[in-house]
């Protein structure tokens, strides 16, 4: 069998801001199993990270064009996408029988640019313990900005995008499409940014755990304590306790005062509720669900669960350290 030949990138088209701007209407092709956005009505993106994407796309002056997309993101028009280091590859099915290819490009960091990075943000856990967790730390872009770069494009001329459609106008309703559907990928995985800009999560994880080590030579390989160590616990890839203790902890306490300590040591235990994580990021996560309009009341009754009990487990700790 011949190797696959690479999809050919279609040229990207001048803007045509002389006349109407608007093609001819026209009607896709339905499709059963494209990528759906999550968000069926009001603004796409649940993250404040993925809404700032839309806002910065917006601030090029396209707000309008890339509202036309919308209709093709929720109705399951784009059939596939890829991100990679700084590209999108998509399949949109549009009103002709053969789906349109679009290419969304962006410049990626340079080693240097990505080392700087690094350093910033390994300088803390306020940034790679949210992450972990799903959650993008405000604090991200400030790393980024002190580094002289940008978590996003910083501009319409750091976003290069191409679709093989008749439509002259850039953004055409596919590349919108893929925007949106670009904006939540990034809600419910925020490393794929950090992908589209270069560097993968692996690659960026590795990276950090190699300049904890230099930091902090005490790290073997693995980024652990020396097991000859006691009386403290064991560290994780960043300096974290990792919950990995001596062997004895795998035998499961015969009592809660067997496992915690007398009540004299379980006062001593200090807390420290530092990791701000949204308390429905998992209901963010669930994949559409079949029961359609159903499944969304069902979420939006849930949510307010979800944050009472985070409220309340705060009020907890809080109020016990008021007291002392």
């Amino acid at each position: 069998m011949p190797p696959r030949r690479p999809a050919r990138r279609p040229e990207r088209r001048p803007r045509q801001w002389s006349g109407d701007p608007w093609p001819p209407t026209s009607t896709p092709i339905p499709v059963e199993g494209g990528l759906q956005a999550r968000s069926q009505r009001g603004q796409i993106g649940d993250t404040w990270w993925s809404r700032r994407f839309v806002a910065v796309l917006e601030s090029f002056g396209i707000a309008s064009r890339l509202q036309r997309g919308k209709r093709y993101a929720r109705t399951g028009q784009v059939l596939s996408m890829e991100i990679a280091a700084g590209e999108v590859r998509a399949s949109v099915q549009g009103s002709r029988a053969r789906p349109y290819r679009v290419f969304v490009e962006t410049p990626t960091l340079t080693p240097a640019e990505w080392d700087a990075v690094e350093s910033a943000m390994v300088s803390s856990a306020v940034f790679v313990a949210p992450l972990l967790a799903g959650d993008m730390p405000h604090e991200i872009e400030h790393a980024f900005a002190g580094s002289s770069v940008s978590l996003f494009p910083a501009s319409a001329s750091d976003l290069d995008a191409a679709c093989s459609c008749p439509d002259w106008e850039n953004p055409c309703k596919h590349i919108a499409a893929v925007f949106f559907l670009l904006a939540e990928a990034f809600d419910r995985d925020p490393f794929l940014i950090f992908t589209w800009r270069g560097r993968s999560k692996e690659e960026l994880l590795a990276g950090l755990r190699a300049r904890r080590k230099r930091a902090d030579p005490t790290h073997d390989e693995a980024g652990t304590e020396p097991p000859e160590v006691t009386g403290a616990p064991d560290v994780g890839p960043f300096g974290w306790p990792s919950g990995h203790q001596d062997a004895a902890l795998n035998e499961w306490p015969a009592s809660a005062e067997e496992w915690w300590g007398r009540p004299a040591e379980l006062a001593a235990i200090e807390t420290r509720p530092r990791l701000a994580v949204a308390p429905d990021l998992l209901l963010r996560q669930l994949d559409p669900s079949a029961l359609g309009a159903q499944a969304e009341r069902v979420i939006d009754a849930l949510r307010p669960l979800y944050e009472a009990i985070t409220a309340g487990a705060a009020d907890l700790v809080l109020d016990d350290e008021a007291r002392t």
